[in-house]
């Protein structure tokens, strides 16, 4: 038998086994993270880990925070939502805002969508424990999730909208404090969310206040949005997001 032959036919069947290898590496790690997300998704009060997250009292303003998801919303949270939505952002999506209006209403009843809800203290009740009738009127809301980005797993922040009454408070920086420590207890690779480069106050916000970083677009996002939209990556471990690369802070 000619050795070369021999030796082809070796190194051909080394080969194959180290591309199934890889491939049984690859699925084992995809079905990793599907684990991840979907024990993370699964919780319903992400806020039980962090008690003294549920308070925010602090520059005159007293809030407490609770939990909720997208299939649970009620009517009244439902209404709250899209006119907080509609106040806060009809001007900077300008004649866009119809259509982006739509799929925020989609979005925000998903299963999938979680949420905290912040609420203005109405101080002790008669017993210590608040009732429906008892708590205080909601002042802004938080809608995030987990998903997959970039091939790691992510709490993809979709929407932090306070009143402006309470705005300017710290109250912000608290609800950013919260998101990375409940994508850091869920094993999240990152927190990610999107801005338009119009939104003067919010890329102000998040690169200056809480020095987030810029990153490239990413290429999924619809074409009419990424003359508009950055996306921020927030590492919270050492997980560095695959293919993504620096881009300048610059707004161009």
């Amino acid at each position: 038998m000619d050795s070369r032959n021999s030796q082809g036919n070796s190194n051909s069947s080394g080969s194959s086994r180290d591309k199934k290898a890889k491939r049984r590496e690859i699925q084992a790690k995809k079905k990793a993270i599907d684990e991840l997300i979907k024990r993370a998704s699964a919780e319903t009060d992400h806020l039980a880990s962090f008690p003294p997250f549920r308070h925010f009292d602090r520059n005159g303003l007293s809030v407490y925070l609770e939990s909720g998801s997208g299939d649970k919303l009620s009517s009244s949270l439902k209404q709250y939502i899209q006119n907080l939505l509609k106040v806060n952002m009809e001007k900077q999506f300008g004649p866009d805002w119809p259509m982006e209006e739509k799929v925020k209403r989609r979005d925000m009843v998903a299963p999938e969508a979680r949420y905290i809800f912040v609420h203005e203290d109405p101080g002790p009740s008669a017993n210590g424990i608040l009732t429906q009738t008892d708590k205080g009127s909601l002042v802004g809301f938080v809608h995030y999730r987990f998903t997959l980005e970039e091939e790691i797993p992510v709490l993809y922040l979709y929407e932090i909208q306070l009143e402006s009454r309470v705005q300017g408070l710290g109250l912000g920086k608290f609800l950013m404090q919260l998101m990375e420590l409940i994508a850091r207890k869920n094993h999240m690779g990152a927190v990610v969310l999107t801005v338009q480069k119009a939104n003067a106050g919010a890329i102000n916000f998040y690169t200056n206040k809480l020095r987030w970083e810029w990153r490239r677009v990413t290429k999924f996002f619809a074409k009419r949005l990424i003359a508009r939209l950055k996306l921020h990556w927030r590492k919270t471990e050492s997980v560095e997001p695959s293919g993504v690369s620096e881009e300048s802070s610059e707004l161009g």
